[in-house]
């Protein structure tokens, strides 16, 4: 196992839950870049970090994860978290495969994604409802809001997983059988 590991995917599939088990469980220092792309966007404007840019969902988080691939790799790149045994577990909803492949690839790094893209965006958008909680930020959304993010959500994780299987990156499902899913992925882990 690689010292760093970045957990990607979609929201609601489970990045946070699994990088929390495994700072916990294995040592690894957390950290969201979920709320690093936020400082960037509310900050630093100039950046072109808009998550609520009015554009195709692919072309929205083609924009993003072609930025953050760079400054993860920066971070990385710091010697910062070699230091420690074990390193960071980040966790990041834009993070494309290709970009990790041209930026990351190379890095003291593994990837893993979650996503859910053998869901209808119906059946999708009651797995959200499952999961958000009042620290979510779908969780201020409205309904017709977040029907329409489960579209694109569903978009997005086919499009990752097409990616996955491309650069032979490894990939879980979490639509259905979601707890199954983060006790094996852990018990692996725990076995590199």
């Amino acid at each position: 196992m690689k010292n760093n590991i970045i957990i990607s995917g979609v929201p609601r599939a489970g990045k946070s839950t699994i990088s929390h088990l495994i700072s916990k469980k294995f040592g690894y220092q957390h950290i969201c870049m979920d709320s690093i792309n936020a400082g960037f966007e509310k900050v630093f404007p100039e950046l072109g970090i808009d998550t609520s840019a009015d554009l195709p969902s692919l072309e929205k988080i083609r924009n993003i994860s072609v930025k953050i691939a760079p400054f993860i790799k920066a971070m990385m790149d710091s010697g910062e978290y070699d230091e420690f045994e074990p390193g960071m577990v980040l966790d990041v909803y834009q993070l494309l495969p290709e970009d990790y492949m041209k930026y990351l690839y190379h890095n003291n790094c593994e990837i893993f994604y979650f996503i859910t893209s053998e869901t209808t965006p119906e059946e999708r958008f009651s797995l959200l409802k499952t999961y958000d909680t009042e620290k979510d930020y779908t969780f201020y959304k409205t309904e017709e809001e977040l029907r329409e993010g489960c579209v694109e959500i569903v978009e997005v994780s086919k499009f990752i997983k097409e990616q996955c299987i491309q650069y032979n990156l490894p990939y879980f499902e979490t639509a259905k059988n979601r707890e199954v899913v983060f006790e094996q992925f852990i018990n692996g882990f725990q076995q590199e």
